[in-house]
């Protein structure tokens, strides 16, 4: 079935309506898929939606696992909502945005940067307040739920780790309210660090391979007291500051450990696009191979070659037989199922214009029978005759 891509999402709207738990959590799973591999107008046709999923209240009483499945779902409903949430307000999906020395954290102006930074700190702590423990991730349910959130965990610290470090390079030429804002988020940003961490310790714990875990490498504790002198200079505290030179020094530092951070991101995330291309690609080729299997069986065995130059060698020395009466059953005459090719006596004349391209003329009967032989035999026996019966013969007059 074909259903547009509101329709689609509506669907899953109101399977989370259902009072039960693995009905509702299946439909969260299936939105977080489609948010991050379909097509970008999913995601967007839910930022322009005036309810996202309504679940801060669900619990489900009657299932087993009701009680603590309902927690988890409560969870995940808020990430759901907060990641369609930043798309609306910046029209973009973070965990998707171009990345690198010339992507958009890192070219971004002050002003916006510090507007957008937060927007990303707030998905991410609706990600990590998850909070699933290894224990609670032998459950196939909640653990497909955390790979999908170890994706996306990926890829938007990536993001607001770029963002960061566009933050720290423009900070000292920041203004001083600029420079607040700039060093509160600096100081979230640590702490969300430490979160992570603890998250990709569990995503290590329940089967992940270490090497598929990046690396993250804080930046040096002297850069913060930098900022913060800084940040006091410009409030007119008597406070000693860094010297130029030793400031640069603490600002290359960190800025080096926050991007060895970034690669150590990109690198995990090329490894996840290059495998998705490679599973993509095995299920293309296994559906070809299943098709051709189905097409084979369902061909009949053509005749060898040998047999088939065997009969072509005999249809040669046949010769046409001038009494030959057409079989009317024939291949040839299916084609054409208008054409009749028996003898019809017409006494009427023919005012519409030959299908041959002649002009109107008066025929006999004796000269319509004698034509429509000779056409007859023409049709049969020469070798034009499978061309002429593809013409229209319902615009020819006989």
């Amino acid at each position: 079935m074909n259903v547009n891509i509101p329709q689609l999402a509506d669907t899953l709207f109101e399977r989370t309506a259902n009072s039960s738990w693995v009905v509702v959590f299946k439909a969260l799973i299936t939105t977080h898929h489609l948010m991050m591999y379909g097509n970008e107008r999913f995601i967007q046709y839910l930022a322009s939606r005036n309810t996202l999923f309504n679940l801060n209240n669900f619990l489900d009483k009657g299932a087993l696992q009701g009680y603590d499945m309902s927690t988890f779902i409560r969870r995940y409903s808020r990430y759901l909502n907060e990641k369609a949430m930043s798309y609306r307000l910046v029209a973009v999906d973070f965990t998707k945005m171009k990345r690198g020395i010339d992507g958009v954290m890192r070219t971004m102006n002050t002003e916006k940067l510090i507007k957008t930074l937060p927007i990303i700190q707030n998905q991410l702590d609706a990600l990590l307040d998850f909070q699933a423990n290894p224990n609670e991730l032998t459950n196939g349910v909640i653990n497909s739920a955390f790979m999908l959130l170890f994706k996306d965990s990926i890829r938007l610290f990536a993001a607001y780790n770029e963002g960061v470090i566009n933050l720290l390079e423009k900070y000292f030429d920041m203004k001083k309210n600029q420079c607040k804002d700039a060093l509160d988020i600096y100081k979230k940003f640590l702490y969300r660090m430490t979160k992570l961490s603890e998250f990709l310790k569990v995503a290590e714990q329940v089967g992940i391979d270490q090497g598929d875990i990046p690396d993250l490498s804080q930046a040096p504790s002297s850069l913060l007291e930098a900022l913060e002198q800084h940040l006091a200079s410009l409030e007119g505290k008597k406070t000693k500051e860094l010297n130029a030179d030793t400031r640069a020094s603490t600002l290359s530092s960190a800025v080096s450990s926050l991007s060895s951070t970034g690669m150590s991101f990109s690198r995990m995330d090329e490894k996840e696009k290059q495998q998705a291309l490679e599973e993509e690609q095995a299920r293309l080729q296994a559906l070809k191979d299943q098709r051709l299997k189905e097409i084979s069986m369902q061909t009949p065995p053509s005749a060898s070659p040998s047999s088939q130059s065997i009969g072509l060698a005999n249809n040669n020395h046949i010769t046409p037989t001038p009494e030959f009466v057409p079989n009317l059953n024939s291949d040839l005459f299916d084609l054409q199922p208008a054409f009749i090719p028996a003898v019809q006596s017409t006494p009427s004349i023919s005012t519409a214009n030959s299908a041959w391209g002649g002009t109107p003329h008066t025929r006999t009967n004796t000269q319509h029978t004698h034509q429509e032989t000779d056409l007859t035999r023409l049709l049969l026996n020469s070798t034009a005759g499978f061309c002429i019966l593809s013409l229209p013969f319902c615009s020819l007059h006989l």
